[in-house]
């Protein structure tokens, strides 16, 4: 199994910045296709966020955090990270970290959400 522990939100002001991460640990034999942030605000659908293809570094960002929100990972340590800058209240939402693996058809596994609070 592949548990995610996500860490850094909290509560800014409009225009903060703020940096999650999430720690992925697994066993050996799972290797690691995709990782990427996703969020959900009070009364909306989850919606991705970024997302970064592990083998090759290639990103993917929502319109809406283009130019604001920085994807990125560390390898080595199986760790993603997502630089939030320029924050808006709109993107006030509990942020999730997502895991697919290889031979996944889909983000197979999922952390327990970290919350990230803009004030206007």
């Amino acid at each position: 199994q592949v548990q995610l522990v996500e860490s850094g939100g909290g509560v800014v002001q409009a225009g903060d910045s703020l940096r999650l991460s999430c720690a992925a640990s697994k066993p050996t034999f799972i290797s690691t296709y995709a990782m990427g942030w996703f969020r959900q605000a009070p009364g909306k659908e989850r919606e991705i966020v970024a997302s970064i293809r592990w083998i090759n570094g290639d990103k993917y960002y929502a319109d809406s955090v283009k130019g604001r929100f920085t994807v990125s990972r560390e390898t080595t340590k199986n760790t993603l990270h997502l630089q939030m800058s320029s924050l808006e209240p709109d993107d006030t939402a509990v942020y999730y970290c997502a895991f697919q693996r290889v031979g996944g058809q889909s983000y197979d596994y999922w952390g327990q959400g970290t919350q990230v609070t803009v004030s206007s």
